[in-house]
């Protein structure tokens, strides 16, 4: 049989930006429940569902005959409660200069200005019925109280509605919240970074940038920034729960959605890396494929650290430059001969380019490790 052919890549020695996952749900920055105000009959709906509506724009109509009757009567009432208080004023306009005269007695002065006063009182309770009748007829027109996507209606044309009935439910979107747990270690190395912008609602230059790789595999064109941190520990879980916060200006991120959350928290500097599918695991021993001098395969053990995009980072085991099998791995074995071809470069994302040598030897060291 003549030699398998086979894939090799070099062991390339970078700066890696190293990355952290956290799995969260997207959540509308404000996400207002709908709920009237009175009860009655709902007659119209204003607004085409999932529609961009602006703060203030009417939602929906509830029946508002009841409630213009209610007021016509409340203005009836402070009408004559006005009069009856002008005709006790009077009164005790007229009995001021008769008392004293004498013509008069003080007892029947003192009884028409009590109830002038209790007349007054009746026209301020009469002005305050008059007040809410007016509310409640404005509140048979539902207003949006944000701007915000609306959803589809929970309610029916037709239906007898109340405060405790949810219409439907207006959420901001742009910017738009990813709620996701970190750890409590976590959070103490990057406790500083958070607080700060939790206190100062100013964004830390130093803090990483977050990403949003969405359900569909891809990551979000926008960078988000931490925004809130919950206040307290959960001792079931030993996380945190943290908000951040990422523009949304198509609407592409919509409530309830799901989200990983990446940032690159840290940059492992003259880092080794190889392809993952390099990789072959054994019950917990981790081995690799050496291509020899040869074109002789051998397996060696390495010691593998964190990962970075499709990349491995390897602490121990191998050494820049040299080449291991990323693909026919199934076909080879320990000592065997194969036919090597150079595998495309790794598309890792976040790679940087190794840092500028200090030395000659150092630059020289670093070509070599470049990908081929």
């Amino acid at each position: 049989m003549p030699p398998p052919e086979v894939l090799v890549a070099p062991v390339v020695q970078r700066n890696v930006p190293v990355y952290s996952d956290w799995v969260g749900t997207i959540e509308g920055y404000v996400n207002a429940e709908i709920r009237p105000k009175v009860q009655g009959y709902l007659l119209t709906q204003n607004y085409p569902n999932g529609k961009v509506v602006a703060a203030g724009e009417l939602l929906f109509q509830i029946d508002p005959r009841q409630f213009k009757a209610a007021l016509d009567q409340a203005i009836g009432q402070l009408e004559s409660a006005k009069a009856l208080q002008v005709k006790t004023q009077l009164d005790v306009n007229r009995y001021r200069p008769l008392a004293k005269e004498g013509a008069v007695s003080q007892e029947e002065l003192d009884n028409a200005i009590q109830q002038n006063e209790a007349n007054k009182a009746a026209v301020f309770q009469a002005q305050a019925n008059v007040e809410q009748a007016r509310l409640n007829l404005d509140w048979t027109k539902v207003n949006s109280p944000i701007k915000g996507i609306a959803g589809i209606n929970q309610a029916q044309i037709g239906d007898l509605v109340g405060p405790t009935t949810v219409l439907t439910t207006v959420s901001t979107v742009d910017p738009i919240k990813v709620e996701f747990p970190i750890s409590e270690q976590e959070y103490l190395r990057f406790a500083q970074a958070i607080n700060k912008v939790s206190e100062t609602g100013k964004e830390d230059p130093d803090a990483p940038k977050l990403e949003v790789i969405l359900a569909d595999g891809k990551t979000y064109e926008h960078q988000g920034r931490f925004f809130a941190v919950n206040r307290q520990v959960d001792q079931r879980t030993g996380t945190l729960l943290v908000q951040a916060l990422f523009p949304n200006p198509d609407n592409v991120l919509r409530p309830g959605g799901y989200a990983k959350v990446r940032a690159a928290t840290e940059v492992a500097d003259g880092a080794l890396l190889i392809p993952q599918r390099a990789v072959l695991d054994l019950q917990g021993t981790y081995q690799v494929y050496v291509l020899g001098a040869d074109d002789t395969v051998s397996v060696r053990d390495v010691t593998p650290g964190p990962r970075s995009g499709s990349d491995w980072v390897i602490t121990n085991g191998l050494s820049p430059g040299e080449k291991i099998v990323v693909e026919g791995l199934q076909k080879i074995r320990s000592g065997a001969k194969v036919v090597a071809k150079p595998a495309p470069p790794s598309d890792a994302p976040g790679v940087e380019p190794a840092a500028k040598p200090a030395a000659p030897a150092a630059g020289a060291a670093a070509k070599s490790a470049k990908p081929s």
